[in-house]
């Protein structure tokens, strides 16, 4: 074999990334919130691009006939006219509009009820706003009664006095320093603290999660039944009493398909009434026209311009990809949408992938954090992919419908005598489904019900 260096010609097929097809694959796993911020970026950072908000904010400029260099009929075929608008109609009725924000604090909402309190002197006001400030998220005192004395130069019997007071302020619970001293504060305050539900709080809270009823009792010196009683009131407290003034953000979910049932049949819509439209500027537009504008100027805003356009076009393709997939979607799962979860069936992406005719890393992009309204209630799309099990009969069953099935099996049970796992598995044969106990248990923890143990009642 003859070694050695030279050059050689080849020909070779590959695909580039290019910086269009990377944003078109970007816009495409994007839902519709996410979409909206990510037109708003492009809005900002091309001057060409102009948006006309979905509640009916309406563009300085309106746009024009546009001219022979670009040709924006061709890019979104008929429903373009110089624009793309995905709009179904002008309705600019926004239901988020209506959704009211909580604005207060628990720091507001406790220094305002400090306000009310008379006899306070100005040192003890200053221990009350300081401890009102080293409130967690959750409403516990997050300094210890030395720490305080130390920082405000303060006794620590006076600390705890102002502290008294504050634990009697709204919600009930707050400024306690433990799990145990807020469930006590609230028992207190429906006058329900008796001896052994206070002794229960303060040594057996870990017995009581467990359900060790008979342990409690034993040490307590009480039936199971009363243990059971108390730990039924205990469940109705509140262990964070601070968290409704928590200012998390709430994050709205905006379904981005819609199915209706018209006429007997399962019609797709993708759902584009929030998305805003997108304008193209005509004041750029006439500069490419004009005569005396300078060459580097009407690059740039030649370049601008095929930005817009393939924003424009993935924009449109995004819409035609989520519409052939659910689309799909419906064809295949048909017995879900007319009869329920319980027959949902087994699908993988692959088998919409082929179904559709693109690639299945496509259909995972497309379904991604996206949301499809329906006639039973607004799933994720992702939620229609589910695994199989096996039958008896040979056939399959998808794992979202054992798990309902499980729920219901469940929730028709004796509590004084739960159902194992082992026994579940053991029903759910005879139905027809051949499941492990291991995966039974599975289920059961991704549906947040506790085992036979702890549900057992007494």
């Amino acid at each position: 074999m003859n070694m050695g260096m030279g050059l050689f010609q080849e020909q070779t097929l590959k695909l580039v990334m290019t910086p269009e097809l990377r944003q078109a694959i970007t816009i495409l796993q994007y839902s519709t919130i996410d979409l909206i911020s990510y037109l708003r970026e492009q809005a900002t950072e091309n001057p060409v691009i102009e948006l006309q908000e979905a509640a009916g904010e309406v563009a300085s400029a309106q746009v024009e006939k546009p001219g022979p260099e670009i040709d924006w009929k061709e890019i979104v075929g008929n429903r373009a006219t110089g624009e793309y608008s995905p709009m179904k109609s002008d309705n600019s009725y926004n239901p988020l509009d209506f959704v009211s924000q909580g604005s207060v604090t628990l720091y507001e909402h406790l220094e305002n009820q400090l306000g009310y309190v008379k006899g306070f002197t100005p040192l003890q006001r200053k221990i009350a706003l300081f401890l009102i400030g080293n409130l967690d998220e959750k409403g516990y005192l997050e300094v210890t009664l030395e720490e305080a004395s130390e920082r405000l130069d303060a006794e620590p019997e006076e600390i705890e006095d102002v502290l008294v007071v504050l634990q009697h302020f709204d919600p009930v619970g707050v400024a306690a320093r433990n799990l145990e001293e807020c469930l006590l504060l609230q028992l207190q305050h429906l006058a329900l603290d008796d001896d052994k539900i206070v002794q229960v709080v303060q040594h057996h809270l870990q017995d009581l999660a467990d359900n060790r009823y008979q342990r409690i009792a034993e040490k307590i010196g009480c039936t199971v039944q009363d243990v059971q009683t108390m730990a039924d009131l205990i469940r109705t407290l509140n262990p964070r009493p601070g968290a409704a003034y928590s200012t998390v953000e709430t994050r709205y979910v905006i379904p981005d398909i819609s199915v209706e049932k018209v006429g007997g049949e399962y019609v797709v819509l993708v759902n584009d009434i929030a998305t805003p439209r997108l304008r193209i500027n005509n004041f750029y537009e006439k500069m490419l026209s004009q005569q005396q504008s300078q060459n580097e100027a009407k690059q740039f805003i030649h370049d601008k311009l095929n930005a817009a356009m393939w924003l424009a076009k993935s924009l449109e393709q995004r819409r035609l990809t989520l519409l052939r997939v659910t689309q799909a979607i419906v064809e295949m799962q048909l017995d879900f949408f007319e009869r329920g979860v319980h027959y949902l069936k087994p699908m993988t992406q692959k088998e919409i992938a082929e179904r559709v005719g693109l690639h299945e890393s496509t259909i995972s992009r497309a379904t991604s954090n996206k949301y499809v309204q329906t006639p039973r209630g607004i799933f994720e799309l992702k939620y229609f992919f589910t695994s199989a099990l096996s039958t008896a009969s040979g056939e399959s069953a998808s794992s979202e419908s054992v798990k309902r099935r499980i729920k219901a099996l469940i929730e028709a049970e004796d509590r004084k005598a739960p159902l194992s796992d082992q026994k579940l598995s053991e029903l759910l044969l005879t139905e027809g489904v051949e499941i492990s106990r291991r995966t039974v248990a599975k289920y059961r923890e991704e549906l947040l019900i506790p085992s036979s143990a702890k549900r057992k009642r007494f």
